[in-house]
């Protein structure tokens, strides 16, 4: 099941120009505010009409403006779930889900099992109770449950994390990245943060004023969002578990890592997300410095920015992409060159279950 997305929309003084698909797994559409990411889900979704283009789901055309298709929202088979929850808070959660199921039969289409979604979301235990008494992260995997019992053959999700506090969106991700991995159908994510689409995505999809600037595997795109600092995904695995200083031991193509104790076994596949200006370069091993990860790399490519104040320095690490963002005058000191090697100091690290 695949989704194909191609169209042109002007609201006001804005233009959104995008084309590209989303396979089954997760597509994140990533960018600043205000880059029309939103606006793309809302023609998916059918809550706006574009002005040309084609929306079409496995060959089920639900847009296109030159035959004057426009399948109305309330009979196209997607699943929506909103920064906040928009549960009826008149009805337990039992019959919220129902509810989802009710207008699957309104389509027409097979029914999802409840027990299945159920254990899916982590959410048996409330079914009896009211929205009024979840959590903010309780109350959005109830909607992903509501939306999935629509048996929608795609899922749009417009940053369902963005009003929950950092313990909350903790709380859910677990919970999505089963979702994406065993939905079997396409998710299209609205996100503006990077770590968030480094955890979740499988593809990402980066707009910019409109316009779609990149797409392509979470690790090969995300270095060239535009987020003010850039950064570098890792894919690793935990090595042990350090118990007396609370750390967990991780392996990678590109060395060694060592970062605040995970709660995954031993042998978990995990993903990390460095961002770029937590990264210093040495020309020489660092010694006696408080930083517990260091990797060794080669010099790839150096990339001014823009004011030319600052640029990207992307490192060959044993075969991962590793970027720092340090000043120019730092480049310059340096004599950092495509070729030069160089010792990565990694100030800060975010891992995360994948």
């Amino acid at each position: 099941m695949s989704l194909e997305i191609d169209v042109d929309h002007t609201r006001g003084s804005f233009r959104i120009s995008a084309r590209f698909s989303a396979a089954p797994g997760l597509t994140a559409l990533f960018g600043r505010s205000g880059s029309g990411k939103s606006t793309l889900v809302d023609i998916v979704g059918g809550l706006v009409k574009p002005d040309r283009g084609r929306v079409a789901i496995d060959g089920q055309v639900l847009v296109d403006t030159e035959r004057n298709v426009f399948v109305p929202k309330h009979l196209r088979r997607i699943g929506y779930v909103f920064q906040d929850s928009r549960l009826f808070p008149h009805l337990s959660v039992r019959r919220n889900l129902l509810y989802g199921r009710w207008f699957n039969r309104q389509v027409g289409a097979a029914s999802a099992d409840l027990a299945s979604v159920v254990d899916l979301l982590g959410i048996g235990h409330l079914l009896e109770r009211q929205p009024a008494s979840l959590s903010g992260g309780e109350r959005q995997r109830v909607a992903i449950g509501r939306a999935l019992l629509a048996h929608p053959q795609v899922l749009l999700m417009d940053e369902p994390l963005a009003s929950l506090d950092e313990a909350r969106r903790a709380e859910i991700l677990p919970y999505i990245e089963r979702l994406r991995d065993e939905a079997g159908l396409p998710i299209l994510y609205v996100s503006h943060s990077v770590a968030e689409v480094a955890r979740l995505a499988t593809t990402v999809v980066i707009l910019t004023e409109g316009k779609v600037t990149a797409v392509g595997p979470v690790a090969d795109i995300l270095s060239q969002a535009d987020s003010g600092d850039g950064g570098s995904v890792l894919d690793a695995q935990v090595a042990r578990h350090d118990e007396p200083f609370q750390l967990t031991v991780l392996t990678s193509r590109a060395g060694e890592l060592q970062v605040p104790r995970l709660n995954a076994p031993v042998g978990a596949s995990v993903r990390a997300y460095i961002r770029g200006r937590d990264v210093m370069l040495s020309l020489k091993p660092p010694e006696e410095i408080s930083a517990l990860n260091v990797l060794a790399g080669r010099v790839v490519a150096v990339v001014p920015d823009k004011n030319g104040g600052q640029a990207e320095v992307r490192l060959d690490c044993n075969g991962d992409a590793l970027a720092a963002r340090l000043t120019a005058k730092s480049v310059q000191r340096l004599g950092l060159a495509p070729g030069l090697p160089v010792y990565a100091v990694i100030k800060s690290v975010s891992f995360e279950r994948s």
